[in-house]
């Protein structure tokens, strides 16, 4: 009798034993997340602030349960595909991509390494999943789809005179193509013209921005990674001729731009930030994780002073009563 207690005892011993050897290995496992920004500037960055600290903030600190591999493309679509290239290799747990060309590019990659994108405009739009309802491929994220039409409202409100409007974007982003389309529609409805003004390349936003700003009252810039990259320079020929600029995030007001009515990077890579937990803790596969917006609260007015002052613009109390302090 005392033979079969030892050996039942020494029997269980060996299961707990092994049991605790297979969760300490789960707990143990140290996720490798790799971050593809496509190139530097402070929406972008904010964004992937957020994200780290959302997943610093619910355990998964970057050297203990996480090793992140943070690349910037600095605006090169080839470093974008060089960079996933490098991220597939190394067999990563999970890649978040920021601005609408990355993510293109690292989903063209891997169909089953699990991808989070944020700061693109419409992920279905530019093929990355499916449906925004229900993605049903490896990638999933959050949208910076800003709300256009009241960006054009808060334009009028604060250039009631403004009659023509130009719109200035990249042609290489399919975010941006389709915020103009939006903003065209909404210059229309407030009986204004639009003028079309788009650049290819970097090299082309200061001589384009030149040209635009001797035909209209105002220039639209949305959330367009190469011009938001680029808007000091914007910024610096427009404001000369007394164009002021209404953006698409307050990240470009930092540039020399008017003011916005837009979301907050930082929070809406907080709420990817958020997605990449649930993926890595197993409680949602990804492709079937819609893609989450902010909510209206998250949205800001934000306003230039020191641009108002050098356009010599008197900015309405309609809307200054709306600025965060």
């Amino acid at each position: 009798m005392t033979k079969k207690i030892i050996s039942m005892m020494l029997c269980l011993g060996l299961i707990l034993g092994l049991t605790a050897c297979g969760s300490g290995g789960s707990s143990d496992k140290v996720y490798k997340i790799g971050v593809l920004q496509l190139v530097q500037h402070d929406a972008l960055d904010k964004a992937n602030e957020g994200f780290m600290k959302a997943l610093e903030e619910k355990g998964y600190k970057d050297g203990e349960k996480i090793k992140l591999d943070y690349q910037n493309a600095a605006g090169d679509q080839s470093n974008c595909q060089t960079i996933s290239d490098s991220f597939i290799n190394d067999n990563k747990d999970l890649i978040l991509a920021i601005g609408t060309p990355a993510a293109q590019a690292v989903a063209n990659k891997t169909k089953d390494i699990p991808i989070l994108v944020t700061a693109v405009t419409d992920p279905a739009d530019a093929g990355l999943v499916k449906s925004n309802e229900k993605p049903e491929t490896n990638v999933s994220g959050t949208s910076d789809l800003t709300p256009v039409k009241e960006q054009i409202k808060l334009l009028k409100e604060i250039l009631p005179k403004a009659k023509k409007v130009g719109i200035l974007y990249s042609t290489n982003e399919s975010n941006s193509i389709l915020q103009a389309k939006l903003a065209k529609e909404a210059i229309k409805a407030e009986g204004m013209t639009a003028v079309d003004a788009t650049v290819s390349s970097s090299n082309e936003i200061q001589q384009v921005t030149d040209a635009v700003s001797d035909k209209v009252d105002a220039l639209y810039v949305p959330t367009d990674n190469m011009i938001s990259a680029g808007i000091a320079t914007v910024s610096m020929v427009a404001n000369e001729k007394k164009v002021p600029i209404i953006c698409g995030e307050s990240g470009m007001l930092k540039g020399g731009a008017l003011a916005t009515y837009g979301i907050d990077y930082y929070n809406l890579g907080y709420k990817t930030g958020l997605q990449a937990v649930d993926i890595l803790e197993g409680k949602m596969k990804v492709s079937d994780m819609p893609i989450g917006y902010l909510d209206q609260e998250d949205l800001e007015m934000a306003v230039n002073e020191d641009a108002a002052k050098t356009l010599g613009i008197t900015i309405p109390d309609s809307v200054m009563s709306k600025v965060k302090k």
